[in-house]
This record gives structure tokens, sequence and C-alpha cells, in this order.
């Protein structure tokens, strides 16, 4: 399906590359940091589907080289993929904070990580992880028996949920340890690399700045329980007893892997392995869990097709890892909310040399943007794309699609090694939770931002019942 292209009106390069017009002295700095999201979307809908973004002043200035078509996205995330490196601002941000694990490494450090890591996440053995997901789901229904007037905010229950989860699958039953804390430190941790990457000049980390100071503090503490865990874990003194099984938890899998080529992680590797793991595990899926529920609380008669196919597949049993293929209206309504939420609304990469993507050239040493955000609401590949239609993700209509018009999970060789865990958790965990409840949505809007992961920056409270009460 072609891209349909808006009218270019604004300025262009000896590329031809339209420039969204910003301020003389910032270009569009301010937009990008008070709305990158909406910033995106404009740019798309004046210029079309590649477009050149300016931001700091002159001497400082940053240009983004946007590309907004699946095609677009296809060749630098894929066909292309070697061209475009992730060595922008943002990345290097989240290396000094989480360090070098697989979302930041590249090259030879990414090759031997992959490889090391890939054994872990194989079909079978994620699968072994369905019964550690439930049992996080049913202390999160239980703890809804006492919701305050039957209201539960859906954004911080399921960033809740999905990080017990998370936590239970990497380090068994030592969730408690790190639970409390990821969720005090991440937060503190993704705005000062957001703030960092944006601004074209920053103070060295070590200087005693109020914001260095905080960051400091929720980066040594985050590190001061995973080294805790890594420490008993490698010494055998662990007491934990796995759900996952004696010694199948992710940590335990992670500290043992190794083959003759490529080694073993060492301490400081396995941390960093587990930052990326606990930040990408529980975020992106806490997202989409959360805008599948608020989507479907807003969409009342979709709501009961869903409830409908999961009361007639699993009656009252918990949902296994089977399952997934015998609900495909909740798997369809969850790629929906992926489109319209999409956990990683922007992906950074700097090109290698200069290259051809959708017809303009990309020079070489360019920032380069692609955004799922607003690919996924492009009007070429998606009719009236504000609407919320999981008929959208048929088999039928996702044949008839760009491969690349849907990239949740990336794409390429870099594409999420955790996208099957992630489908895996949340058809688990929704099915049981609508099972369980009808939803009505109290806040109508949810306003987000885009951080190292999309977030929500408003309450997205649901009014709960008893399914059937």
């Amino acid at each position: 399906m072609a891209a349909a292209q808006a009218p270019r009106t604004g300025s262009s390069d000896r590329t031809g590359i339209p420039r969204l017009e910003g301020s003389p002295l910032l270009g569009s700095l301010a937009d990008l940091k008070s709305d990158a999201l909406g910033t995106y979307e404009r740019a798309r809908h004046l210029h079309g589907d590649v477009v050149r973004i300016t931001a700091g002043p002159p001497g400082l200035r940053t240009e983004l080289h946007c590309v907004f078509s699946a095609e677009g996205a296809q060749q630098v995330l894929a066909t292309q993929a070697a061209n475009f490196r992730k060595d922008n601002a943002i990345y290097q941000e989240v290396r000094d904070a989480l360090g070098n694990g697989l979302l930041t490494s590249q090259d030879k450090d990414y090759l031997r990580q992959r490889r090391l890591v890939q054994p872990l996440f194989t079909k079978r053995r994620v699968d072994g992880y369905a019964d550690a997901v439930a049992t996080e789901t049913a202390a999160t229904l239980a703890a809804w028996e006492a919701a305050p007037d039957g209201v539960v905010d859906v954004a911080d229950e399921m960033m809740a949920l999905a990080l017990r989860a998370v936590a239970r699958i990497l380090f068994g039953t030592d969730v408690d340890a790190t639970a409390d804390v990821v969720d005090r430190s991440f937060p503190v941790i993704t705005a000062y690399v957001m703030r960092r990457g944006y601004s074209p000049v920053n103070v060295p980390r070590d200087w005693p700045t109020p914001g260095n100071k905080r960051a400091a503090a929720a980066m040594d503490e985050l590190y001061a329980v995973c080294d805790g865990i890594i420490a008993e874990r490698r010494s055998g003194s662990s007491s934990s007893s796995q759900e996952v099984g004696a010694g199948e938890d992710l940590l335990s899998l992670l500290a043992a892997a190794s083959s003759v080529d490529d080694g073993e992680f060492d301490a400081t590797e396995l941390r960093e392995q587990v930052l990326i793991f606990l930040l990408a595990g529980h975020e992106t899926t806490a997202t989409s869990l959360a805008f599948s529920l608020h989507l479907l609380a807003r969409h009342p008669e979709l709501q009961d097709r869903a409830r409908a196919e999961i009361t007639a597949v699993l009656g009252d049993r918990t949902p296994g890892a089977a399952d997934l293929d015998r609900l495909p209206y909740l798997t369809q309504v969850l790629k929906e909310a992926m489109r319209l939420y999409p956990a990683a609304p922007v992906l950074g990469r700097r090109s290698v040399a200069a290259a051809e993507v959708d017809g303009h050239t990309i020079p070489a040493g360019a920032d380069v943007i692609v955004a799922p955000w607003v690919t996924h609401r492009h009007p070429g590949y998606w009719p009236d794309p504000e609407r919320f239609d999981p008929d959208r993700f048929t088999s039928e209509a996702e044949a008839a699609r760009p491969r690349y018009a849907w990239l949740p999970f990336g794409g390429g060789p870099r594409a999420c090694i955790g996208q099957h865990f992630s489908m895996l958790e949340s058809v688990i965990a929704l099915a049981m939770l609508l099972r369980a409840y009808e939803f009505e949505a109290v806040d109508t809007a949810v306003s987000v931002t885009a951080g190292i992961t999309l977030r929500t920056t408003g309450p997205a409270r649901c009014r709960i019942r008893r399914a059937g009460a």
C-alpha cells in the first residue's frame, strides 16, 4: 500500500528533505521537550514521510532526520541496519545510567551478548514463565477486592503487576527486595536520561548538582539491590525457591550462560543485563496492558466480545502458554492497543554513511528518528487511524499491510528479544483480569509522554465490578 503524502510546505535542503519550521534561536527544541510525539505527528502531516527537525541554538544545533513510512522504517531498521547505529545522545545516556546491556550494546559486544542470551528466550523456555505471570495476576485480583469505591488506576496497577512478574521471573521469590527499589528508582533515572538526551549542553555527571545527586542516589540504590542478589546467586547462598523451577529463574540462567567462544557474563555484565530486562520487561508490558484495559473500558461492546472468547476458551481454569493461539480476538485487542500506544514510540539511530531512505538521501553522521507512534497512525496504512478497532489485526488484514506498518517491537537484527514473553504475559494477564472484572472508564482520555518508553502523565482510572454481577 502506498503511503499517502501530505503537501510539503517547509524549506528543504539539497537532498530535497523538507524541514519543519521552528524558532530562529532554538529550532523545535521547545516543542520536542514539551510534546515530542505531537511534534513528530505534525511534521509528517505537514511535510510527508521524511522530514528534518532542528533543535538547539546555532553552533549546538542537532538536526533530526525523521522517517515515518513503513518502507523507510524497514530500510533503517532491517535492510540497511548496519548503516544505522545506536550512537545517538539518548542511547549514550541510557548506557551511562544502566550500562552496556543488550538494549544499548553494539558490534562484537552485542553479538556476544545476543548469543549468550538467545537460548534463554526460546519459545519453550519463555512458555515456562506462564505460571509466574498467573501468580502475580492472581495477587493483583485479590488486592482489587479492597479497591476504594471500586476504582483503580490501570496505569499504576499494570506497572506494579508487570514489575512484580518480571522480578519474579528474574529473581524467583526475591520479588519484594527489588520491586520497591525499581519502582522508586526508574522514574528518576528515566527523567534524568531524557532531560540530558534532549539538552544541547550538559554538565558532567560527577558535578554535585541537585539533578546529578538525585540520579546518582537512584542508580546506587538500584545497583546495590541487583548486585546483592547476583552475589547470592553466584555464591549459592540464596534461599529463594523459584516458582519457575529450582535454578530456573532468569538470573540463574544468565549467570550460568556460557560458551567456548563467548565465555560468560561477569558480575558487572550480569547487572547490566538485569537492569535492561527490568526496564524493558516491565515498562513495555505495563503500557500494553494498561491501554488494552482502558481502551476496552471505553468500548464496552468490544470488551464483552473479548470476555465471551475468554470464558468460552478458559472456563474457570488458569490460562497457560498453550492458550495464546486459542484467544485470537484477545490477541487482536492487544495488538491494536500496541498500535495506538506503542511502548517504544520513538527509535533513534545515527547513520554511518549516506544512504537512500524512502527516496531521500540521509547524509552520513545524521541523527535518524523512526517513530512507531507516527507510523502506527499513518493514514496510508490505517484508515481512521485514531479509532480503536481490533479487527485491523485479523490474519487477512495483517497480510494486506506492509510488514513495518506495525512495529511495537522494533525490527530487523535489533528487534526486541523479549517479544514472545511480552505477548505471553499480556495475553495471560488480560484474560485473567477481564474474566474477573468489567471495566468502565472514569478518565476518558489519558495523556502520555515519550521517555525511554511511553509513559502516562495523568491518571487512567477505571471503575471495576465483578463480571456478571
